[in-house]
């Protein structure tokens, strides 16, 4: 069974970089097809596809977030993290890191999610 753990700072104050990490348990973040995806649903509003990193430790970025965002990984943690720079209140939301299965085309696991407010 694959679990998914996100963990963060829970408050962050405006201006500074939000730093996010999914903990990964009982299956490899370099297993081939499998890529690690991070979204988050702000309050009232639909889920928002920020994006992933994959199994070779490629990279791939919503154009929504692509300006102040980045990813990266820890093989030996078997963890991947986000990285959001310049929040603001609106990125006040619940971040969500999953796995996304490339060969069947969906999320099959989800992490319980970590709520994240911006306010100073």
């Amino acid at each position: 069974q694959v679990q998914l753990q996100e963990s963060g700072p829970g408050l962050v104050k405006p201006s500074q970089t939000l730093s996010l990490t999914c903990t990964v348990s009982g299956g490899s973040i370099t297993s081939n097809y499998y890529f690690w995806d991070w979204i988050r649903q702000p309050p009232g509003k639909g889920l928002e596809w920020m994006g992933a990193i994959g199994y070779m430790g490629e990279t791939y970025y919503s154009p929504s977030f692509k300006s102040r965002t980045s990813f990266s990984r820890d093989t030996s943690k078997n963890q991947f993290n986000l990285h959001l720079n310049s929040v603001t209140p609106e990125d006040t939301a619940v971040y969500y890191c999953a796995r996304w299965y490339g060969s069947l085309n969906l999320y099959d696991y989800w992490g319980q999610g970590t709520q994240i407010s911006v306010a100073s």
